[in-house]
């Protein structure tokens, strides 16, 4: 099968390496040069592509309105499978089925549930993907055939969980599975405090820290094109906050042990079902 991936950064160059490695012919193309020159080198790709003629699938892994304007103005063959890979789906997807005048391309929704704190290609990696989510979004209008190509793909890609939902679906379970940590992390560390914690942390702060550092362009645009689902996460997480806050204010320590409980009760029911 022959594969373009356009953007190679660390999601996209992963996707292209772990799809080399299983066999597919992949092209590569990205919006500076040096990246391809670097999968080239590293055997990431089997070339550069400088168009999408005689492809078979698509691979967009670019910020969300560049994936939009590609979208729309990409001169995909006719019937070729168009994923991108963008942290929001519904922004996307409308872009797509918007207009009355059919696509030429069939269009998929993916979003590979992995990832470092680092970015770039230099971070990509062909085993990146194994063991990890991958969510598959469909609508009315998804071609059946083509999700059973990007089902195919994602097992050759090493994802050990392949999830499918609408594109609501995807963005509701998002604000509060990515993007709530990241804004959480990032409003931890602003603490004065963490100028002077060397020799204090352990796991706990390295966890809640991890992804605080990620790239604000990004992760400011996924924001804005998730914003309802993101706000209500983050008036959820506040209430619950306040509660605690409430408690030490009024010295209620059995508040706090009920509001513990309740957090840790939460914590199970989730592993029992993972």
């Amino acid at each position: 099968m022959k594969i373009v991936v356009y953007g190679l950064g660390i999601i996209g160059a992963s996707i292209a390496a772990s799809l080399k490695k299983a066999g597919h012919f992949v092209l590569g193309r990205n919006r500076s040069r040096e990246p391809v020159a670097y999968a080239l080198e590293h055997d990431m790709i089997d070339g550069e592509a400088l168009s999408y003629e005689g492809t078979d699938v698509v691979f967009l892994a670019l910020p969300p309105r560049v994936v939009m304007r590609e979208l729309e103005e990409g001169a995909f063959p006719e019937g070729c499978i168009v994923a991108d890979i963008c942290g929001v789906k519904q922004p996307i997807e409308s872009v797509v089925y918007k207009t009355a005048s059919p696509r030429r391309y069939r269009y998929v929704g993916t979003h590979p549930m992995a990832g470092k704190e680092t970015s770039g290609i230099r971070s990509a990696s062909d085993t990146l993907f194994c063991g990890a989510n991958f969510v598959i979004t469909h609508a009315a209008q998804t071609d059946g055939a083509a999700l059973s190509v990007m089902r195919s793909l994602a097992a050759d890609m090493g994802f050990g969980r392949i999830i499918e939902c609408t594109a609501g679906e995807h963005d509701r379970m998002i604000a509060l599975t990515s993007q709530l940590a990241h804004v959480v992390s990032n409003a931890y560390v602003t603490s004065p405090l963490t100028e002077n914690c060397v020799g204090f942390t352990g796991g706990s702060f390295q966890d809640m820290t991890r992804v605080a550092p990620v790239d604000e362009n990004v992760w400011a645009e996924l924001y804005m094109l998730n914003r309802e689902n993101l706000l209500g996460e983050i008036d959820r997480i506040t209430d619950r906050l306040n509660k605690f806050r409430a408690a030490l204010a009024a010295g209620d320590e059995a508040s706090l042990r009920t509001l513990q409980r309740e957090g840790k009760e939460c914590f199970r029911m989730f592993f029992k079902k993972n």
